[in-house]
C-alpha cells in the first residue's frame, strides 16, 4: 500500500467517524474530552483524587459512544478513564441537535 494510499484511507475512515458522530450526537448527555479520547456518554462522574502529593482524575461513563477510527464497536456499556492531565466535561443541550419542525429554524 503506497503511502498516498493509506492517507486517504484515514482521511476516509475520519469522514466516516465523523458522520456517525454527527448521527448520534443527538443520543447522548455529555461529550467528554481526555488527552487521549473524546467520548459522548449520558452519564458523567468525575473524581478528583491524590496519590503521594499527584492529583489525578477518575472518570466513569456509562452509556457512552468512542471517538476512535480503530474501533469496531463504538459504543460502550461503560468506560473508566485515569488521567494526570486535563479533562473537559460538557452538558449538550438537546435543542442543538433538533431539526425544526418548519425545517427553516424559525
Amino acid at each position: 500500500m503506497a503511502a498516498d494510499d493509506l492517507e486517504n484511507y484515514e482521511s476516509d475512515m475520519e469522514l466516516q467517524l465523523y458522520r456517525e458522530y454527527k448521527t448520534v450526537v443527538g443520543l447522548f448527555n455529555y461529550v467528554v474530552e481526555t488527552e487521549r479520547r473524546f467520548y459522548l456518554a449520558n452519564q458523567v462522574d468525575v473524581k478528583t483524587l491524590s496519590n503521594a502529593g499527584e492529583v489525578y482524575f477518575e472518570l466513569n461513563l456509562t452509556d457512552a459512544w468512542v471517538w476512535d477510527i480503530y474501533r469496531q464497536g463504538r459504543f460502550v456499556k461503560s468506560v473508566k478513564v485515569l488521567t494526570f492531565k486535563d479533562v473537559n466535561v460538557e452538558e449538550l443541550n438537546p435543542d442543538e441537535f433538533q431539526i425544526p419542525k418548519d425545517g427553516l429554524g424559525n
